[in-house]
């Protein structure tokens, strides 16, 4: 079962509410995503621990419902 651009979107902005979030569907399949994420939150956290936020906003789903995720992440 693939994921919804929109889905992915809302359980970002429930974890990280001021985040600006573009996603793009990069197969058409719902099954692979590219995603910038800027948000204040980020201040002072290296790119790992970044990317740490991102993936517990998103509860599991990484490697499931949500085969694959690029990120790009940056501070606002």
């Amino acid at each position: 079962m693939a994921m919804r651009a929109e889905d992915i979107e809302a359980m970002i902005l429930e974890a990280i509410p001021d985040a600006q979030i573009e996603i793009v569907d990069l197969a058409g399949d719902g099954d692979h995503y590219k995603a910038r994420i800027v948000s204040a939150s980020f201040e002072g956290a290296s790119r790992v621990r970044q990317h740490q936020m991102v993936y517990a906003a998103l509860k599991g789903k990484m490697g499931g419902e949500l085969h694959a995720l690029a990120l790009e992440t940056a501070v606002s």
